[in-house]
């Protein structure tokens, strides 16, 4: 039987806004016979990777963003991305500050881990990395 990761689901405080803005990010798509705008899907909503991934928001009344890299709030819990090349680091960098994304670390000239840490909308941190080099 084992056991086998179902979901991976952030607290906001607005969850068609958040996501949105990771179906925007990784382009992602919403799970079959969903309707964007349904009022159904306002406490609780899920995105799809290729590979049958799955990242989901819940509603929370309030999340307290993550003030990383000043301790003061942690940030408890991540998402890293993976890129093929530097290239796409910066290509996705646009995008995800187009979509409302804030920088907190910027390692991008790193030759041995090209990276970027941002925040989403809700103060979540997630990681943009580029590792054309390494067999993952």
């Amino acid at each position: 039987m084992g056991i086998h990761l179902r979901n991976v689901v952030l607290d906001t405080t607005d969850v068609p806004q958040l996501a949105e803005f990771y179906r925007a990010l990784l382009g992602w798509s919403y799970p079959d016979g969903f309707e964007v705008g349904a009022e159904d899907y306002q406490d609780w909503r899920s995105i799809v990777g290729p590979g049958g991934e799955r990242l989901s928001f819940q509603r929370a009344e309030s999340v307290t963003p993550t003030t990383w890299p000043d301790p003061t709030v942690p940030q408890q819990f991540h998402l890293d991305f993976l890129l093929d090349s530097v290239e796409e680091l910066e290509a996705q960098h646009q995008h995800a500050l187009s979509l409302g994304a804030e920088v907190r670390m910027d390692r991008s000239d790193d030759e041995l881990e090209p990276l970027r840490v941002y925040t989403d909308p809700s103060g979540h941190t997630f990681c943009l990395f580029a590792w054309p080099e390494q067999d993952l």
